[in-house]
């Protein structure tokens, strides 16, 4: 744990060395402050206090040196106080920052397969809560540390009023350390498990929200209840099992500093009527106990904090761990539309083989309809040639260069996708489909080619109106015709449409298709699922069972009675 801690403490203190420098040094200057407080109050017991009763007159000068020293030693600690606060949380936020700027560009940069093993609210929890509690051990991290010096210098001041004193101060110190060993032992799992129960609830009601029209429809309100009743139920359970722990601990940890107090106070009077100690010793070595009290809390606070941040951050950097798409190629595609050579292509999905030993030639310009029964890996291919999904074994070369050697750059504006399931931003029409990249002149003419331009010129803001959350305030076939706009907005070369027409009538989808190969320099891939899709395309590659069983045209592959009566049952579905 103490590693691990230390791990965590020096990835900030090397990213933000000067903030946690600055704020150690006013942390520093409170001890000393605190304990040079100390020493005057004692000074000021034996000349001013003491002298009083025993004389019955003071020294007026004694009186305004001590009250001079005071307040300039309370001036001193509260600067210091500032300094250590201020520099501290600018530490401790752009160190939170840092990490969740890096976790964020990681989920980013990480393939597919990541996003689809992973629930949407572990990873929301991640980037939130797990990355505000590992910071939480910077907080009283300076303090923390400064004890060390408060410690030191603590004992050595009651060694000079007294060995005995220091022995009773090198018994409570290390006493309180060691409770706080065992504590931060025995915490850790219970608060890893508490932190994947955050994670679970998170998940659960990302689904609830995200479903929210299928939980409405199905009449399932009841059943998210308690599904999210339950989750926070195990949640509840490991968060009041590391509250009875805290409870345990930390009432003995603030308790040990008080009762060494006691026994400093029984030991002090004693030496005191005995002539070896003063009364401003004793007042002195009390004050050095009652200031301790409050930092060995922090102390405490910062051990009981460790475990908790550790964890945290194990699984954050578990997330980082993941590998990173990189594309380390360097070349240009040629010009104008792009041929398409699959050579022996395997891709495995969720411990499955969904393409087994794919070969595909596609000319440049070419439309090609991917047709096959539902689980013959159509999108999956499309996936894979989009460069979303790992290929098992196989090439793909693109205008005859190997997509490995290709440019990120130069990849996405080449090669654009789009889905069945449309996803919009809760943006404007404008941003959802230019993406900040293209023109809004080039923008307007994607909409156009997609069919969309009458529809959103009749939206109350046109071009500006915002469509909502995940673009709801549209129909599903005006969700589908803005992403396709937003595909074509970049004049892809391939172009590679998974059932991205499926929610509009076949008039309209003939347009758009006409409209691709008038408007663009492309070849168009297309998985389609009705007749009047197929009829569009130049030749039919059919999918059954991940392998390309054939390819040619549609009357061609009518001689095949499974393709024929796969289509047959697209037509009666047209027709109904």
């Amino acid at each position: 744990m103490w590693r691990r801690g230390g791990r965590l403490i020096m990835r900030s203190l090397r990213a933000h060395p000067r903030q946690h420098a600055t704020a150690m040094s006013g942390a520093v200057v409170f001890v000393f402050a605190s304990i040079g407080g100390a020493w005057v109050l004692g000074r000021v017991t034996d000349d001013v206090v003491v002298a009083a009763f025993e004389d019955g007159a003071v020294d007026g000068s004694d009186v305004w040196v001590g009250m001079t020293a005071i307040v300039v030693i309370s001036l001193l600690r509260g600067a210091s106080v500032v300094v250590r606060r201020w520099f501290l949380a600018k530490a401790e936020l752009r160190t939170q920052r840092d990490w969740r700027r890096s976790l964020v560009h990681h989920y980013l940069e990480v393939p597919l397969r990541f996003h689809r093993t992973r629930p949407a609210g572990e990873l929301l929890a991640h980037a939130d809560l797990d990355l505000t509690n590992a910071t939480m051990v910077l907080k009283p991290l300076p303090f923390a540390l400064s004890v060390v010096f408060l410690v030191i210098v603590a004992l050595g001041s009651l060694l000079l009023i007294h060995p005995l004193l220091a022995m009773l101060g090198g018994v409570v110190f290390p006493l309180l350390v060691v409770m706080s060993q065992v504590y931060t032992s025995r915490v850790e799992a219970p608060s890893a498990r508490a932190q994947q129960r955050v994670g679970d609830v998170s998940s659960v009601a990302y689904e609830s929200f995200e479903g929210a029209l299928v939980v409405k429809a199905l009449g399932r309100e009841t059943a998210e209840v308690e599904r999210m009743r339950k989750a926070s139920a195990r949640l509840r359970d490991e968060r009041i099992h590391v509250g009875r722990m805290r409870a345990n601990f930390e009432p003995a940890i603030d308790a040990l500093p008080n009762v060494g107090v006691v026994l400093l106070l029984l030991v002090g009077a004693n030496l005191v009527a005995q002539g070896e100690a003063t009364p401003g010793d004793l007042v002195l070595a009390a004050t050095l106990f009652g200031l301790l009290s409050t930092p060995l809390r922090v102390f405490g606070f910062f051990l009981e904090e460790m475990p908790r941040s550790v964890v945290s951050l194990d699984r954050v950097d578990r997330v980082m761990e993941a590998e990173a798409e990189n594309r380390v190629g360097s070349r240009t595609l040629p010009t104008g539309a792009l041929g398409l050579v699959v050579r022996d292509l395997s891709v495995v999905h969720d411990d499955q083989m969904a393409l087994r030993d794919v070969d595909l030639d596609v000319v440049a310009g070419e439309t090609i309809a991917l047709v096959g029964p539902t689980g013959s890996g159509k999108s999956t291919l499309v996936e894979a040639v989009a460069g979303l999904l790992d290929r098992a074994s196989g090439d793909v070369r693109l205008g005859d260069v190997s997509v490995d050697d290709v440019s990120a750059e130069e990849w996405s504006a080449a090669v654009a996708l789009a889905f069945q399931e449309s996803f919009l931003f809760a943006d404007s029409v404008r941003e959802n489909v230019s993406l900040g990249v293209v023109t809004d002149n080039d923008a307007r003419h994607a909409l156009v080619t997609a069919q969309a331009a009458k529809f959103v010129d009749e939206l109350e803001s046109g071009f500006d109106t915002v469509v909502g959350e995940r673009g709801t305030t549209l129909s599903g076939g005006q969700r589908q015709r803005v992403a396709l706009a937003r595909a074509i907005a970049r004049r892809p070369r391939l172009l590679l449409l998974d059932d991205a027409t499926s929610a509009v009538d076949a008039t309209v989808e003939s347009q758009i298709l006409d409209g691709l190969r008038t408007d663009l320099d492309v070849t168009l891939i297309v998985v389609a699922h009705r007749i009047s899709t197929i009829l569009l395309a130049d030749r039919v590659v059919y999918l059954d069972d991940g392998q390309v069983t054939a390819v040619g045209t549609h009357e061609e592959l009518l001689m095949r009675p499974d393709y024929n009566a796969l289509v047959t049952a697209y037509e009666q579905a047209d027709d109904s």
